[in-house]
This record gives structure tokens, C-alpha cells and sequence, in this order.
């Protein structure tokens, strides 16, 4: 059985995290991601902010989603340069359109399930409410 000694700064660390807001999480597959939910009072307009910073098991297929819709974007800038039909134009835009959404969904699935759960056991109502602001801001 491997005992676990905190340093000082290990526990100062741990100290300052708490006064911030950040914690830092390890799934069962071993992914450790840090995030810290930051809360604006009424009297101030800076809009609340729930930040993350962590790595899902999703992230690079959405990397390598939004690098193809980014080439082709892209290759429909070039259509237009060269003159190309505008029903040709529009008919990209729309894939490129669908790809990008898409790559939204691939996101939202992965905040409801990696970040969403932990708010909920931990009783974060304010992460809730984000989301369900981000959603509105999505299906616009």
C-alpha cells in the first residue's frame, strides 16, 4: 500500500486552488482535467464564466472536425475568387454549415458528460444555467 506524503506547497497549491475555485478531476480512465466555475455578482456586467481546462477523449476528433471545415471553407473561399457558380458556392456553405453544427453536437455531448455530471453531483446549479444558455446560443 503506497502512502501518499503532501509537501507544503503541494498543500499551498491545494489552498490556492480552493480560494480560486479550481479543482482538478481524474475519470476512472485515468484523464485528469482541472476546471474552476467563476461566479459574477449582480452588481457587476463582466457575464459569468465557467472555465475549463482539460482534455476529453474527443477533443482531437473535434480538432481534426474543425481543421476539414477550415480547408473547406477554405476551398469555398477559392470558388468564389475564381467565379464559380453561386448555386455550387451555396451548396458548400451549407456542408460546411452542417459539419460545423455538427462539431457543436460532438462538443455539447462531451460537456454533458464530462463536465454536466460533475456539476450536478456537486450541486453547481450556475453550471447548469451556463449550459443552458450555450444551447440557446447553439440552435440560434
Amino acid at each position: 500500500m503506497a502512502v501518499s506524503r503532501e509537501t507544503d506547497e503541494e498543500r499551498n497549491s491545494e489552498a490556492q486552488e480552493h480560494l480560486s475555485g479550481a479543482h482538478t478531476h481524474v475519470r476512472e480512465d485515468g484523464t485528469v482535467y482541472e476546471h474552476m466555475h467563476m461566479h459574477v455578482h449582480e452588481n457587476e456586467s463582466v457575464p459569468h464564466s465557467h472555465g475549463h481546462v482539460h482534455s476529453h477523449e474527443s477533443t482531437k476528433a473535434v480538432i481534426n472536425r474543425l481543421s476539414r471545415a477550415i480547408g473547406h471553407l477554405e476551398s469555398i473561399k477559392r470558388m468564389v475568387e475564381s467565379g464559380r457558380d453561386c448555386s455550387e458556392v451555396l451548396i458548400q456553405l451549407s456542408a460546411v454549415k452542417a459539419a460545423i453544427n455538427n462539431t457543436g453536437k460532438v462538443i455539447l455531448h462531451d460537456h454533458i458528460q464530462h463536465c454536466l455530471i460533475d456539476a450536478v453531483e456537486s450541486g453547481d446549479t450556475q453550471a447548469i444555467e451556463e449550459l443552458n444558455k450555450a444551447i440557446d446560443r447553439f440552435i440560434k
